[in-house]
């Protein structure tokens, strides 16, 4: 089949190389000519696990190409992925579809024959209207300017909305092996052509699930807004429990067991963070406010989750007021002293810093006057970008991070932090003191091995006499 994916993005890119792995025609399109370049040099600009091995065999066996050329890929394509990045506008929240709009604008302007436009970006419901009709004036100016000579027909085309369900860090196997693939439109006909084109994906019976396009659109942000309320309880639980004298770790259990409600996104932590669930939330309760709507549940899952990224750097000026006998609003409280922080990006196996909780611990910390000696396994570069700040030193060697450094913070639960050698720790630490952001380890075994251990949750304070 002859594809096109219009964006390189994260999602795009995922896309447009699974669909190639299975022997479709793949061209994806970027305006942006450097990372196109680069691209064709198989340098991509995401880290994801697998990725970058079936981008250089897919382009290298002529099945996945990249181009600046849109009017050639529009062209030579019966399906065209719209895949471009709709962030939230700052003054209301809103997705912004400057991208989308500017896409379907060349959509139109270039059409030649019968085309089925997906939208695989996540958009607000009613985005399938806006975009055939954005499409459709493009037509009608290129009618109404003579510039389709010898037209015989009218242009025809449909509008699919096709929402994306890839977790960064296991993206690619995601979309090999979907849960489920969500297909919103209103022709059967285009039903059957979309089921053909994802059945290499679904060989494992998974379902294929039809619906109208306003109800796709709406399922992509249902899920996400489920997914993050799932992280928000568990962490307000696990604040309630710390007070309480709880350990949160015995309530998952106890809570995760009843099928009803499962083990995932039931980890309590520093809060959740990546490009989908800060933006989606936003994006569907700003739908909610123009049909007069209160989301009561989904402000709330902002507003919990936007505290509890405030949660270890908290801990951390509490411990140090304690010991230097200072009040936690003291001016530069933490001048002097060095924390190493371990795990930058959002989550493990993605460079991805989007809305990081890191970001918000570091900031706060610094601010308080300390230095912050970091280390992640992927996310360094990515960091430097968006934490530009004297006051931070960038290690490619976890321990080395480590070095000199008053106490560690643990924000990011990469596996190489699972079973660090502690002995080591204590001997490059100056104080055997670990906040651990991810409850990655066991209170009481840490205790033993001479540490002070605070995690979210969980009764960790102190040493055991």
């Amino acid at each position: 089949m002859k594809i096109s994916v219009i964006g390189t993005g994260y999602v795009g890119l995922v896309t447009g190389t699974c669909l190639s792995e299975m022997g479709n025609d793949v061209v994806c399109v970027d305006v942006d000519k450097d990372k196109v370049e680069k691209l064709k040099k198989g340098i991509l600009p995401i880290y994801e696990t697998g990725l970058e091995e079936i981008v250089k065999r897919n382009y290298t066996e002529e099945r996945l190409f990249f181009t600046t050329d849109i009017k050639k890929a529009v062209e030579d394509s019966l399906f065209i992925f719209i895949t471009v990045e709709t962030p939230p506008r700052e003054e209301d929240g809103k997705a912004n579809l400057d991208k989308v709009i500017a896409v379907s604008k060349s959509i139109g302007q270039y059409i030649n024959n019968y085309k089925i436009i997906i939208n695989k970006s996540t958009v607000p419901v009613g985005t399938g209207e806006l975009v055939r009709n954005t499409i459709q004036n493009e037509i009608d100016n290129r009618i109404n300017k003579n510039s389709l000579d010898k037209l015989e027909e009218v242009i025809e085309f449909d509008i699919v909305s096709n929402p994306e369900f890839l977790k960064e860090g296991t993206a690619v196997e995601d979309f090999m092996k979907p849960d489920r693939v969500v297909i919103g439109t209103d022709n059967v006909r285009v039903a059957e052509l979309m089921k053909e084109l994802y059945s290499p994906f679904v060989r494992n019976e998974h379902p294929i699930i039809t619906m109208d396009v306003r109800s796709a659109e709406m399922t992509k942000y249902a899920c996400n807004s489920f997914l993050a309320t799932k992280i928000s309880f568990i962490n307000e639980m696990a604040n309630l429990a710390e007070l309480l004298g709880v350990d949160i770790t015995n309530v998952r259990k106890g809570m995760a067991a009843d099928s009803r409600i499962g083990y995932q996104f039931l980890f309590p932590g520093v809060g959740y963070g990546g490009a989908c669930f800060p933006k989606d939330i936003k994006a569907l309760n700003a739908m909610a406010k123009t049909v007069n709507y209160e989301a009561h549940i989904l402000e709330a899952v902002e507003e919990v989750n936007k505290n509890q990224k405030k949660i270890l750097s908290s801990k951390i000026v509490n411990y140090f007021s304690k010991k230097l006998n200072k009040p936690e609003n003291t001016e530069n409280l933490l001048k002097g002293i060095t924390i190493c922080v371990w795990g930058l990006s959002f989550k493990p196996n993605t460079d991805d810093m989007r809305e990081a909780p890191s970001i918000i611990i570091i900031n706060d910390l610094i601010k308080k006057g300390a230095k912050i000696r970091a280390f992640d396994p992927k996310a360094i570069i990515t960091a430097k970008a968006i934490l530009d700040s004297e006051n931070i030193e960038y290690f490619e060697n976890m321990y080395e991070a480590l070095d000199g450094a008053d106490v560690i913070a643990l924000i990011t639960e990469w596996t190489q932090f699972r079973r660090p050698d502690f002995e080591k720790i204590k001997k490059l630490l100056k104080t055997p003191v670990i906040f651990d952001g991810r409850n990655q380890y066991d209170p009481l075994a840490i205790k033993k091995l001479g540490f002070e251990y605070f995690c979210i949750g969980r009764q960790s304070n102190g040493k055991i006499d």
